[in-house]
C-alpha cells in the first residue's frame, strides 16, 4: 500500500487488487449482497483506493481495515440509495393514464416545485438537485464537492425544510 501511495507503483496496486478484491466481494456477499453489486461494489473500492492512496495513514489503520471500511461505506451508500422511498407522484400503477386534468396539475404542480426550488439558497438548492435530480448519495455529494458529510446533510435538510413550507402554502392558495 505504502509503493501505491507514494509512488502510484501499478503493480503493487495490482497485488493489492488480486489479494482484497476476492475477499471484499465475499464480505459482501456475506451481507446479502448479489454477485453483480458485489462487482460493481469492489470495482468502486478498489478505484477509491488507488484515488485516494494518498489519504492512507498506517499510522491510523491497516490496510486492510480501511479499505474493508470503503467497501462498508460504499454498500451503505448502495443500500440507502436503493431504499430510497419513491415519491407519490411517481409510483402510480402504469395502466392508469392520467387524464388531461391530472397531467395539467402535475404540470402546474412542477411549476411550483420550480419556483420554490429557485427560491432557495443556491448551496441548498444545488446539493438538492444533486442528491434529488442527479442522484447522489450524501457521501459521492461530499467527494465531489470537498465539503464535509455534516455540511451537505445540513443543506439539504434546511433547503427540504423550507421547500416543505413554501409548498405548503401553495396548496392552501
Amino acid at each position: 500500500m505504502l509503493a501505491v501511495r507514494d509512488r502510484q507503483d501499478r503493480a503493487a496496486f495490482a497485488a493489492l487488487f488480486d489479494h482484497y478484491a476476492p475477499r471484499v466481494k465475499g464480505m459482501l456477499i456475506r451481507q446479502n449482497c448479489s454477485h453483480g453489486q458485489a462487482d460493481e461494489i469492489v470495482q468502486d473500492v478498489m478505484l477509491t483506493v488507488w484515488r485516494k492512496a494518498a489519504q492512507f495513514d498506517p499510522e491510523r489503520a491497516q490496510v486492510s481495515a480501511w479499505i474493508y471500511q470503503i467497501a462498508r461505506n460504499r454498500h451503505i451508500d448502495v443500500i440507502r440509495k436503493e431504499s430510497r422511498p419513491m415519491p407519490e407522484e411517481l409510483a402510480h400503477e402504469p395502466d392508469n393514464e392520467p387524464d388531461a386534468s391530472q397531467i395539467l396539475g402535475m404540470e402546474q404542480e412542477a411549476a411550483r416545485l420550480k419556483e420554490a426550488l429557485a427560491r432557495l439558497k443556491p448551496a441548498q438548492r444545488e446539493m438538492i438537485e444533486a442528491a434529488y435530480l442527479g442522484d447522489l448519495s450524501h457521501r459521492e455529494l461530499s467527494e465531489q464537492t470537498g465539503l464535509p458529510l455534516g455540511t451537505i446533510k445540513s443543506r439539504i435538510r434546511l433547503g427540504l425544510d423550507k421547500l416543505r413550507h413554501e409548498l405548503k402554502g401553495m396548496r392552501a392558495e
